[in-house]
Formats: structure tokens, C-alpha cells, sequence
């Protein structure tokens, strides 16, 4: 039976521009017949799963998301010695394993791929080989640089490689768009910047003028994972899939997108957390937010529509989970430790 293990999480963010639009703002989305801020699914994941905090729990179990390897083993190739012309037709070949090389620079894939750390060394060991041989890469090598890998980022937001698609891996983590839990406009920022030796005597004003958007927002995020999947993904592995758990879990509570950081420095940790466990089919508590919060406490409303929802929900349908766990920093009850621990373990 497989067991689930839902976030629901709310984070209020002060003015800033986590996730940016093709025009350089704040991206939205329509809810409720209102506009709300959004966040990608994409820029929260990324933003987790490269933080420090991930990186160092994990450490050689994360992969490496890149178009680039071909450019890689051409370095490597011509470091040890292989001059330049044979190196870059050998890895040439070595890019075509991991997707479509770019018709303007051969040595890249036209997509990321995503590779474990063991298919980085495994990379990285043929380029050795043929460098100390002399010899272009054969067919069996070529075929042996994918391969059964148990990279936790893959395993848990997986990969799709479209030439070789006995490699892909189907991902344990959804993620949704963060919504912000009330409407909320972007504004614009008129700035100026001024010319440091410039002391007036010759020209005044300002050295640069632009504008730049942003917007404030209360947003709820929700994850689902399935922890069945995760373990499969990691080859069985329940010490791993505890660990990359706690890991994934803890970033969610305390790592953003860093997307105008040195602008806004709007940095948040999540100040409510509700963790849920049990073979239910997973749910989102995004209904609670279709009519916009109002008023003029956005944080303690939002997590009363949100338990209020919780509580509705059971009622109509029965038990949505077996197993609970919150926190809420509003009231100072509940703790991050707890709430971790919670929900990694089996």
C-alpha cells in the first residue's frame, strides 16, 4: 500500500521578486477570478534541491543538471594531452549519449539532462581511458555512460531522457505553484543610481534611472511525495530515503528563491507547516484560498481557513490522512524538529 507524505505550507514573503516573468516581473496567476503572485514549481525545486542545506545533507548523492558535459570532456580530453582537433571530435561523440547536440556548438545538448554522481565518474573514467590510450570512444562505451543510478534529485523530481528512454525515471515529489492566499497587485519601483564622482559641479542627477517590480505576498505551497516511489528510486535504500527526506524537507521550510536576493533580502522561513502521512489519495488545500483572504492579518487567517478546510474535508469525506504534525510560529507551538522528523520516517 502506498504510503503519502503531504506539505502544506504557508510563507509570508515582504516586498520582492522571487520568480520572474519575460519582462523581468513577479509572475501570476488568475484564482479565484483574482490576480494572485506565483511562484513556479520549477524555481521551488531548484532552489531546494541546489541550496547548501540539501547539497551538504546529501553530499554524493546529488546530480548534476547541465547541458554542458561535452564541454567538459573537451577540457578534460585536452588537459591530459590529447591535442585539440581529436579531442573535441571524441567528445562530440561523448555528447551525443546525453541528448542532441546544438547545430551552433556541437559539444552542448539542445536540453538539460540530469546525471547522477556514479554517471558523472563513470563519465569521467572513460575520458581517462581514452586519453591514456589515444582512441576514440566505441559504441559499447558510449551505451555503458547512462546507467542504473540512485541520485536523490533524480529520484525524487526525475528525469526524462528522450533518445534513451529506458533512463528515465518517473519523479516520488510533486510540487505546485505557490499561490499567494489573497490578491495582490504588482508595484513598480522607480530607482536611481548615483554617479559617485560626480559632484554636481558639471552635470546633476542621477548616474542610471530604471524600474524594477515587485510585489508582497502570503503564499501557500503544497508537496506530495510518494514515499514508496522515493525508496524504489533509491534501490531500496531506507536510510537514504529517511535522510532525503529530512533534507528535502527542511529546505522546503527554510529555503526560497533566490531571485532578487540582494534587491529585496527577502528571505522567509515558513511560519506554518502541516505535515500529513497515510495511503489516502493526496489532496490540496488550495480551496481554502479561492476566495482571497482579506483583511488585515493575512498570516493567522490564512492558517485558520486552511485547518478550517483540513477539518471540513474530513468530515465530508473521512479520514484524508492518518498521521499529523504542525507547527505554527504565530502561536509558537509545534517545532521544526519535530515536524521533520515526522514526516522522513517511515
Amino acid at each position: 500500500m502506498t504510503t503519502f507524505v503531504q506539505l502544506h505550507l504557508l510563507v509570508s514573503y515582504p516586498p520582492s521578486n522571487l520568480n520572474r516573468d519575460d519582462l523581468g516581473r513577479p509572475k501570476t496567476a488568475k484564482m479565484g477570478g483574482r490576480d494572485r503572485i506565483r511562484v513556479s514549481s520549477q524555481s521551488l525545486k531548484r532552489a531546494w534541491r541546489t541550496s547548501n542545506l540539501f547539497q551538504s545533507a546529501l553530499a554524493g548523492h546529488v546530480g548534476t543538471r547541465t547541458k554542458k558535459l561535452g564541454v567538459e570532456a573537451l577540457d578534460a580530453l585536452k588537459k591530459a594531452g590529447v591535442a585539440e582537433a581529436q579531442a573535441k571530435e571524441w567528445a562530440q561523440k561523448l555528447t551525443g549519449v546525453y541528448g542532441k547536440p546544438r547545430a551552433e556548438n556541437l559539444l552542448e545538448t539542445e536540453t538539460l539532462v540530469h546525471v547522477s554522481p556514479a554517471e558523472r565518474a563513470s563519465l569521467d573514467t572513460l575520458i581517462a581511458r581514452l586519453a591514456a590510450e589515444r582512441r576514440a570512444p566505441t559504441d559499447v562505451e558510449l551505451d555503458t555512460l547512462l546507467h542504473e543510478q540512485h541520485a536523490v534529485d533524480i529520484a525524487m523530481f526525475g528525469r526524462m531522457v528522450a533518445h534513451r528512454p529506458q533512463w528515465n525515471e518517473d519523479a516520488a515529489v510533486q510540487v505546485a505553484h505557490a499561490v499567494s492566499v489573497h490578491a495582490a497587485g504588482i508595484e513598480d519601483d522607480y530607482f536611481t543610481a548615483v554617479d559617485d564622482l560626480n559632484k554636481g559641479r558639471d552635470e546633476t542627477g542621477a548616474g542610471h534611472v530604471g524600474e524594477a517590480g515587485f510585489a508582497a505576498a502570503v503564499l501557500y505551497l503544497y508537496l506530495c511525495v510518494d514515499r514508496d516511489r522515493l525508496e524504489q528510486n533509491l534501490g531500496g535504500d531506507a536510510t537514504l530515503t529517511t535522510k532525503a527526506l529530512a533534507a528535502l524537507v527542511e529546505s522546503t521550510l527554510t529555503v526560497g528563491p533566490s531571485g532578487k536576493q540582494n534587491s529585496f533580502a527577502s528571505r522567509a522561513y515558513v511560519h506554518y507547516a502541516l505535515a500529513e502521512k497515510g495511503p489516502q489519495q493526496p489532496r490540496s488545500l488550495s480551496l481554502a484560498f479561492l476566495r482571497p483572504v482579506d483583511g488585515t492579518d493575512y498570516g493567522r487567517e490564512s492558517v485558520a481557513r486552511l485547518q478550517k478546510l483540513r477539518d471540513n474535508m474530513e468530515k465530508v469525506y473521512g479520514p484524508c490522512a492518518e498521521q499529523r504534525n504542525e507547527f505554527n510560529v504565530l502561536e509558537g507551538s509545534g517545532t521544526k524538529a519535530e515536524l521533520i522528523a515526522f514526516a522522513s520516517e517511515a
